[in-house]
């Protein structure tokens, strides 16, 4: 049985009722842990050690910054394999891709923003013939929160963390408690990282009680999260009263619009990955997917056929490319879109039942599903399933593609696929989406700003856009 502590001031404590949550693994529905229930206090307990550490942090040098900052970087890829396994056990996702994707992007958040530090320039502003010059300075906040959610937990986790720490914040950070195990191992990367006691703390809990407390805390002052609209949109009522900064990423239902004119074969594998990668619960895979009529019969026959060929399993068979979902209640809304489905006459292509493997009975396994859809204003298509299940709809005209494309209230990411660079850039300005791909998907520049529109959210992150977030400006005026 593992036991999850909070990491606070440096040290694994318990939390202060000492009240436990049981954490379950998807691979096979039982208990395999437990997590602190953490209350009020226990955010507290974690805000006061970040402020009595932000006094040298906030003064540190970016030099002593970056090296630990890449430090840790070096030993989250030293521990790769623990770090994957820990991930996969609490998320579900094959070891394959936790080795690959979630736990490298995790060390690669800490390096890149180790580096960028050093490269964050403040701005200075000359007064020709008044004698004057304004220079900006860009300061630490301070004590900041940092909310992640399940479906990528390191990754996400050390994308808001990295450049907190690096502009000179402390942070009192709550990972998910459906996925707290990577995060929990993490504390143990930072100390031996030589990470100051205090700069970074972990508190583990639910969301309504300990990242309440976060939100409701009147002296952290900026707020970064990632998960669920409405989520978001509560935390900006909280929020906003308390003047904090907020960054908020939140739910896409991302378009996936393919023209005739597409490098079909690249095409093909490439929408087989955007739609059921992680079992489909990443905020950027691409769930409506538009086909221009004259290739729809062939792309919905290989698209079936190519997806009946993924192999559902346990997480740690190297064979398998669907593992399990993240949990039993989430296993249980995806399935309620099937019902959905079918009681509003949609065709179902292949997929949209539940999997029970040997061995692993208990398990939230559930199948690729395609499922054609009549109409974009169906709940198929207007509501975010976070799953796997995907829909796909034919569309005769740019105008009606971008149309269908843009009628959903959320704006994060889409893709086109097309080699007809004047409807390329027409569409790439039109789509009202924070991210568009084009003949690619999920390719990330880590200096890039990353970030939706409309209910997708509000501010960036990646980048110095996140450096600038995490930092406040002061102009100085001098007259000389």
């Amino acid at each position: 049985m593992e036991l999850i502590k909070n990491y606070i001031n440096g040290k694994f404590v318990d939390p202060i009722q000492n009240v436990w949550l049981d954490n379950y693994c998807p691979a096979n529905g039982e208990v395999y842990g437990q997590i602190p229930d953490s209350k009020k206090e226990d955010i507290a307990l974690a805000y006061d050690a970040a402020k009595s550490a932000f006094q040298y942090w906030s003064n540190s040098t970016l030099k002593e910054r970056s090296k630990i900052l890449i430090r840790i970087s070096e030993l989250l890829e030293s521990n790769l394999q623990r770090f994957a396994e820990a991930e996969s056990k609490d998320n579900g996702k094959p070891i394959s891709l936790a080795k690959t994707v979630d736990i490298p992007r995790a060390a690669d958040n800490f390096r890149f923003f180790g580096h960028a530090i050093t490269q964050f320039a403040s701005e200075s502003h000359e007064m020709p013939g008044l004698n004057a010059i304004n220079y900006t300075l860009r300061q630490p906040i301070g004590v900041v929160g940092c909310i992640s959610p399940w479906n990528l937990p390191l990754y996400l986790f050390t994308w808001k963390i990295a450049p907190a720490l690096a502009a000179g914040n402390c942070v009192v950070a709550k990972p998910s408690e459906v996925t707290p195990l990577t995060a929990y191992l993490l504390g143990e990367i930072c100390n031996e990282a030589g990470l100051p006691k205090g700069v970074l703390n972990i508190v583990h809990g639910l969301g309504n009680v300990a990242g309440q407390a976060i939100i409701e805390h009147p002296e952290i002052k900026a707020i970064s999260f990632t998960g669920g609209t409405a989520t978001g949109a509560h935390i900006a009522r909280i929020a906003a009263p308390l003047f904090k900064k907020l960054s908020l990423e939140l739910g896409g239902k991302n378009p996936n619009i393919i023209f005739a004119d597409c490098d079909y074969d690249n095409m093909l594998e490439t929408t087989l990955r955007s739609s059921f990668s992680n079992q489909g619960q990443i905020c950027l895979c691409g769930s409506r997917i538009f086909v221009e009529a004259s290739i729809f019969s062939k792309f919905k026959n290989d698209f079936v056929e190519k997806t009946k060929q993924l192999v559902i399993g346990h997480p740690a068979d190297s064979k398998t490319t669907i593992g399990a979902l993240v949990s039993k209640s989430h296993l249980e809304k995806v399935v309620s879109y099937i019902k959905i489905a079918k009681s509003e006459g949609h065709t179902i292509l292949c997929g949209g039942n539940k999997v029970s493997l040997e061995n692993y009975e208990n398990g939230y396994y559930f199948e690729p599903t395609i499922i054609e859809v009549s109409s974009n204003d169906c709940k198929l298509n207007q509501e975010e399933i976070f799953g796997p299940i995907v829909t796909i709809m034919p569309f005769e005209t740019e105008e009606q593609a971008l149309k269908l494309a843009n009628d959903v209230k959320y704006g994060l990411s889409a893709t086109l696929w097309t080699n007809n660079l004047k409807r390329t850039m027409i569409l790439s300005k039109q789509l009202q989406s924070g991210i568009v791909w084009v003949n690619t998907w999920m390719q990330r520049d880590l200096r890039t700003p990353f970030g939706g529109i409309k209910e997708s959210g509000v501010g960036r992150e990646g980048g110095f856009e996140a450096l600038r977030f995490f930092t406040q400006q002061k102009n100085i005026c001098i007259k000389y």
